[in-house]
């Protein structure tokens, strides 16, 4: 009871935000959106690298120098943290991966939503995902998934499907082992059913572990 009336409190928090925008125009929060990813760009002096430097870069980013790449056909900026372990899911597969993650609105500049907590220790997001020629499509297991509780819908977001293009999927066997971790800063159009409604970007921290 105490984890549902946790999430509950949570998305009370996203409806205020919401009511408190119900009259602006669409193109007025897609400004206010823009401004905001402009502005975490800004404060945490990111540095944006393009597609082109990102694949000259081996696909890799630059954590010491706080790169992002920016796609610039869905607009979601990604940072590779850790590679990760083992390999990448392959054309035609279909596996389990299980994610703890930590969702702060930047309009708001706050955590709004995170599994990466003790209370979840047992409980990560876990989700089936399948490749298919190389797009990715996946669904959050409805009995398993914080996303799902706080959002009533089992799709997952696109923003976080973008990684599974560089990173690899494995389980760690040795001490040196980790898995895969990615920072992503997700437009609207690419986030959780309550982000693409009410128009508002998120920072993610999300790490990809292979599932069984």
């Amino acid at each position: 009871m105490k984890r549902f009336l946790y999430i509950y409190l949570l998305f009370l928090g996203v409806c205020f935000l919401g009511a408190c925008n119900d009259g602006e125009t669409y193109a007025e929060k897609k400004t206010r959106e823009r401004n905001a990813i402009g502005k975490y760009i800004a404060d945490s002096a990111v540095t944006v690298i393009s597609e082109a430097q990102f694949k000259a870069n081996g696909y890799k980013t630059d954590v010491s120098k706080n790169e992002f790449v920016l796609f610039e056909s869905n607009g979601v900026y990604m940072q590779i943290v850790r590679q990760g372990c083992g390999e990448k899911l392959k054309d035609g597969e279909t596996a389990y991966v299980l994610c703890r993650f930590t969702e702060r609105n930047l309009l708001t500049d706050s955590v709004q939503l995170t599994n990466d907590i003790l209370y979840w220790s047992a409980i990560p997001d876990r989700m089936s995902v399948t490749n298919t020629s190389g797009t990715f499509t996946a669904s959050f297991d409805t009995n398993m998934s914080v996303m799902y509780q706080a959002y009533g819908s089992a799709s997952v977001p696109g923003g976080w499907l973008v990684p599974f293009t560089y990173i690899d999927l494995g389980r760690p066997e040795t001490a040196d082992q980790e898995i895969a971790k990615v920072r992503l800063i997700v437009p609207a159009a690419q986030g959780q059913t309550y982000a693409t409604q009410t128009v508002y970007p998120c920072l993610y921290d999300i790490t990809y572990k292979r599932g069984r």
